[in-house]
């Protein structure tokens, strides 16, 4: 399974979003809200519903 590259939560088969940027590597996002929060280069260690917030 694999990993969301935001909030660090796994994703289902399935289910998420995968960006690829031009040098050919991946993003995987679980949900809308972590993709556009990761657009607007926001950091997850400052969101408390992160898995990333929790490790801190």
């Amino acid at each position: 399974m694999a990993v969301c590259s935001f909030c660090g939560k796994e994703i289902q088969v399935g289910f998420g979003l995968t960006f690829f940027k031009k040098d050919g590597s991946a993003t995987r996002w679980c949900s809308k809200k972590c993709e556009k929060n990761a657009l607007m280069k926001r950091n997850p260690v400052n969101l408390k519903w992160t898995e990333r917030f929790k490790k801190k």
